[in-house]
């Protein structure tokens, strides 16, 4: 595998699992009831991004390595996936 492909893939992963763990720990202001004057009720009390990407870094270097793994030692591809429309021919 190339190494264009390897960090295509993780890109890939990267972004999928970052709006996975976006949500996670969420606390509105409104929740808090402590609205900043001119922001959004929904807006975050305390926006902890650092937390976010290195929690969606580590989530996505074990995807990506659970797919190399599975794709390199046990030789899964995306062929072996079954077809879920049938083939009119």
């Amino acid at each position: 595998m190339s190494l264009l492909t390897v960090a295509a893939i993780y890109f890939i992963l990267w972004w999928t699992v970052l709006f996975m763990v976006l949500p996670l720990g969420y606390r509105s202001q409104q929740e808090d009831g402590e609205v900043t004057v001119g922001t959004v009720e929904s807006a975050p009390t305390k926006f902890r991004g650092g937390r976010v990407v290195i929690l969606t870094t580590l989530i996505s270097a074990v995807l990506y390595a659970t797919y190399y793994l599975a794709s390199t030692w046990f030789g899964f591809g995306i062929t072996n996936i079954p077809n879920i429309v049938p083939s009119f021919e």
